[in-house]
């Protein structure tokens, strides 16, 4: 049988019966990269690999948790949806809403969205209401109007999006057969590394895998809420998708990080847009700059000869690291424009073409 998304595949791990209509785009299964440049930084026998959650249908990891949330809402029989969004949320709210015939409403950050997932959200047929403030500001109001209104709540406070997002913990132990050693991620809202925690708990308790990993993850340093033990009234990030001050999952995600003996730290926007180019020079990898946070997250650490101070883990002389890349570069074309050389212009000429290559 072909493949027909997570729930289909992982049913059994998931809140969903058979009277649950399931919402699907496909989503999952995503390549696990070896990662033969970074594979060569860490400074010991390491190898890392990359999930890559922007081939995702809409281009993130949202549509593991939003096919579930969709799905559930389908079966609860709401008629709209709505979320708070930096982005990516939006578009895969907007893109499951649509595929549901159901109204689909999202509060965005004013002039804080990359242009790649607003056109997404408003293609979709989402509708699109900027606030004037800051994510937390839209995630507060958004809370407020589910309380008081027949709308159902789609952002990672709905549990049904932790359930869906786990699912990829799931994969990249099917691929390995095995957990990792490590596990590195963005930390924005922090739902993601509470769902991929959730995950590999759940596969070890029905011993599916015999080690759980340590969770590594990384916030912006003009955003670094967690890292800093305060919110962040005015966080401040080109990395938009991870640009939050108060993350909604922000006990889950420290409980993770004690539970997996792993760490989460800041890294600077200068560090995020190196492992952005990084990724896509040598590893061939196009992410959105937040995806980009894992790997720089893994270079700092390597830098600070972190993996060469480490004991070997689980008797294993190769340590397996995962870094989790959450969006594609597509999703934010300027940054990507705005951070390498213009094309140079030539005329219509062989010669000069010639010399410009350097043949």
């Amino acid at each position: 049988m072909s493949y027909q998304g997570v729930i289909k595949r992982y049913r059994w791990y998931l809140p969903v019966s058979e009277k649950t209509p399931i919402i699907t785009l496909q989503e999952g299964n995503t390549p696990l990269v070896l990662a033969q440049s970074l594979s060569k930084m860490p400074g010991k026998n390491v190898e890392v690999y990359l999930k890559y959650e922007g081939l995702n249908p809409s281009g993130s990891f949202k549509d593991r948790g939003m096919t579930v949330a969709v799905s559930k809402a389908k079966e609860e029989r709401a008629q709209a949806v709505i979320c708070a969004s930096t982005g990516n949320t939006s578009a895969s709210a907007a893109a499951y809403a649509a595929v549901a015939l159901m109204k689909c409403v999202v509060l965005i950050p004013k002039g804080s969205i990359a242009l790649g997932k607003l056109a997404q959200a408003l293609i979709h047929g989402a509708q699109v209401i900027a606030i004037d403030g800051n994510f937390d500001d839209c995630l507060e109001l958004v809370r407020q109007i589910t309380k008081e209104y027949p709308i159902t709540l789609v952002n990672s406070l709905n549990p049904n999006r932790i359930e869906g997002q786990k699912t990829a913990a799931f994969e990249i132990c099917d691929v390995l057969a095995e957990a990792p050693d490590y596990h590195f991620i963005p930390v924005g809202n922090a739902g993601n590394i509470t769902a991929y925690w959730k995950g590999y708990q759940e596969y070890k308790k029905i011993g599916r895998i015999k080690h759980l990993p340590k969770m590594c993850g990384f916030q912006a340093e003009g955003a670094a809420p967690i890292v800093r033990k305060q919110v962040v009234k005015d966080p401040q990030t080109l990395a938009t998708a991870i640009k939050i001050g108060n993350p909604a999952s922000w006990k889950a995600a420290e409980a993770a990080r004690d539970e997996s003996g792993g760490l989460i730290d800041l890294v600077s926007d200068q560090e995020i847009i190196s492992a952005y180019k990084l990724l896509a020079a040598q590893e061939g990898i196009f992410v959105e700059p937040a995806s980009a946070a894992s790997v720089a997250g893994l270079l700092k650490l390597a830098k600070n000869n972190y993996f060469c101070k480490q004991k070997t883990i689980n008797n294993k002389q190769t340590l397996r690291i995962v870094c989790v890349l959450t969006g594609h570069g597509l999703k934010d074309p300027e940054r990507a424009i705005a951070s390498i050389e213009q094309p140079k212009v030539l005329p219509a000429n062989l010669k000069t073409v010639i010399k410009e290559i350097g043949l």
